[in-house]
């Protein structure tokens, strides 16, 4: 039995979390689940967005499910990556059918460094407007770059492309780039390049096909992934993992969406397909084959779908279906 600690958060997140919980009902896996608060709610409530006894709950478990957080996201996940120092954050971005993807073969990983760069808040104002500091260093991107060649040669991937702006940013995104390719030595049967973040955002829209696993510091994964949840149909069908040395946190990417709160309307998918992520990590790949073969053909049958989708299902109504095609496959 795994212990797993869930943090539904706000507006969607509840919602979509919900239905992934019913389905994971279905697998062959046992689940000790502890519920913990954070996100906007929570801080209306108290006035702290990320309570103390959360990251305790959080530490105690062998990983997490996260749904959303609104306005205080930084406050948040921001924190809990740091304080459990969360430094991959992986995102795959893959064609999955019956969706509005713009490119049918796409199966490609981002792999984002997690802990520094511009995202670590070091800002101030001065006479002239303001200043923030990049900070890249050595050990934060050995580790990153080791994880993403580790993680291609598990995966069975042959690529691994380091995303940078050396060419401007000569001594930050320099020293990233050099590490990159002396990491790169010690897998001398994988393939591997470089590109500028400007130049893969082209080749986003019009090679994307050339991508494996990219490697690539805090902003310009960030920015990355979102454009590649474009591609293959937006933010609600995109996961995302948070992994440490000694845990895993795994949340959509989509956000807490306020708007469509409480309409019962929301995509799950994103949040099923981050419990994909978190079956792999806990090595339980056959059930995240699983859960994954159901939410396919789901997909694909785009007939019990949310609206997003093509269709008119609920939530509640298409994790349903998901788990009727995870029970039909035992």
């Amino acid at each position: 039995m795994y212990k797993i600690s869930v943090i539904p958060g706000d507006g969607i997140g509840k919602e979509v979390m919900e239905a992934t919980l019913h389905i994971l009902d279905a697998l062959d896996v046992e689940f000790d689940y502890h519920f913990a608060d954070a996100g906007d709610e929570y801080m209306e409530k108290t006035g702290i967005p990320l309570p103390p006894e959360t990251l305790d709950i959080v530490k105690n478990s062998q990983a997490c499910l996260f749904g959303a957080a609104g306005e205080s996201a930084a406050d948040v996940i921001v924190k809990m990556r740091q304080e459990l120092d969360l430094y991959v954050n992986l995102r795959p971005v893959k064609s999955y059918p019956g969706t509005k993807c713009l490119f049918d073969n796409l199966d490609f990983v981002i792999v984002r460094e997690n802990t520094e760069g511009l995202y670590i808040g070091r800002e101030e104002y001065t006479e002239d407007g303001a200043i923030a500091q990049n900070v890249v260093t050595r050990k934060a991107s050995e580790r990153i770059c080791k994880f993403a060649f580790e993680y291609a040669k598990k995966t069975n991937r042959g690529k691994v492309t380091a995303v940078h702006k050396a060419n401007v940013l000569k001594k930050t995104d320099g020293l990233f780039k050099e590490i990159f390719y002396k990491v790169a030595e010690d897998y001398p049967d994988m393939e591997l390049d470089d590109r500028y973040v400007d130049a893969t955002a082209m080749f986003f829209i019009t090679k994307p096909e050339m991508f494996d696993v990219i490697v690539t510091t805090n902003l310009f994964g960030d920015i990355l992934s979102d454009e590649g949840a474009g591609l293959v149909g937006g933010l609600g069908l995109i996961p995302s993992a948070n992994i440490g040395e000694s845990q895993g946190l795994f949340e959509p990417v989509h956000g807490s969406a306020p708007r469509h709160a409480g309409k019962g309307t929301a995509n799950p998918s994103a949040m099923i397909l981050s419990a994909v992520l978190m079956l792999d990590y806990l090595e339980e790949h056959d059930e995240a084959r699983r859960l994954e073969d159901a939410l396919i053909k789901v997909l694909a049958g785009g007939k019990v779908v949310t609206a997003d989708l093509g269709g008119s299902a609920s939530t509640m109504e298409m994790a349903d279906e998901v788990k009727r095609k995870l029970e039909a496959q035992i």
